[in-house]
């Protein structure tokens, strides 16, 4: 993809979203309030459970684009910090805040500047004090490394230019141990990015979809393991909206070698009164230094 062909993509990407907030805000409204944007059984906020909608302010409803419903399958817990990647009208921002509680906080992080204005009046209508909104690329998330517990993201993933860079800064900002919870748009492993691109249009989540396989391997590329891609339901011949759950590793312990009785540290049966060089002519002192063991008494 050239410098040229990525930028307009990305631009292309912004005005439609920045297009659908100003929509929600001061465009086509229905009776009772501003209009859905998409009214779609594949795509918007029929993905949400009904009590989930009642429980928000309806632009951040009205304004949902995604293709699943990522705090259903995060498994959020009290206290928990998540980052959501494209966060769009905020919908599942204040979901997450409500999961995490007080004790906990939930970031959106969206590009579109409409998009970022709609979030705020939204969180400031349900009163959500757990929540920030952050102007940035997900390509370029502005956060600290090991710093958020989830990240979760709704058909938004399948939308950047970059998506190793994407993995990486994901990978990046979550704690040892923390995990991931997307929605995205997947590919069958059969089609050709031509094919995909017959079925849909970059902006409507298709032809910039990954495979089953390319996700994977992104995703183990960037470091991360236990990596589960399930499919929902269908969005197009061969292209499903499907659940995308990682985990990022938590640094190897290393092993305990001060009650060992086998061979360690150029010793046997170290830190007992019995241990002895496992190398008969060199001293115990003289093997534990030339093995760097940390047991030296």
């Amino acid at each position: 993809m050239s410098e040229q062909t990525t930028a307009d993509l990305r631009e292309t990407v912004r005005r439609r979203y920045a297009a659908a907030a100003v929509k929600v805000t001061g465009g086509g409204t229905a009776c009772c309030g501003p209009e859905p944007v998409e009214i779609d059984d594949d795509f918007g906020s029929t993905l949400y459970a009904a009590n989930e909608r009642d429980a928000l302010p309806v632009a951040a409803v009205a304004a949902s684009l995604g293709c699943g419903n990522p705090t259903a399958v995060a498994e959020l817990r009290e206290g928990e910090r998540v980052l959501d990647l494209g966060s769009g009208g905020g919908i599942d921002v204040l979901l997450s805040a409500r999961r995490v509680g007080p004790t906990g906080k939930a970031y959106g992080l969206d590009m579109t500047e409409e998009m970022l204005a709609l979030a705020l009046a939204n969180a400031a209508e349900a009163g959500a004090t757990n929540v920030e909104f952050l102007k940035g690329a997900i390509e370029a998330v502005p956060l600290p490394a090991n710093t958020i517990d989830v990240v979760i993201s709704n058909c938004v993933i399948n939308l950047s230019v970059d998506k190793p860079a994407v993995f990486a800064e994901t990978f990046r900002v979550l704690r040892p141990g923390g995990r991931i919870g997307v929605s995205d748009v997947v590919a069958d492993d059969t089609l050709t990015t031509e094919q995909r691109a017959e079925r849909g249009d970059y902006v409507g989540c298709i032809a910039g979809a990954l495979s089953f396989a390319e996700y994977r391997a992104g995703l183990e590329a960037a470091g991360f393991k236990d990596i589960e891609i399930t499919p929902t339901h269908p969005v197009a011949d061969g292209m499903h909206s499907a659940i995308v759950r990682a985990t990022k590793p938590t640094p190897a312990t290393a092993p305990d070698t001060s009650t060992t009785g086998d061979s360690c540290c150029g010793v046997t049966a170290c830190c007992t009164p019995g241990e002895q060089a496992a190398d008969p002519s060199v001293t115990v002192t003289e093997a534990k230094s030339a093995a760097g063991c940390g047991c030296q008494d």
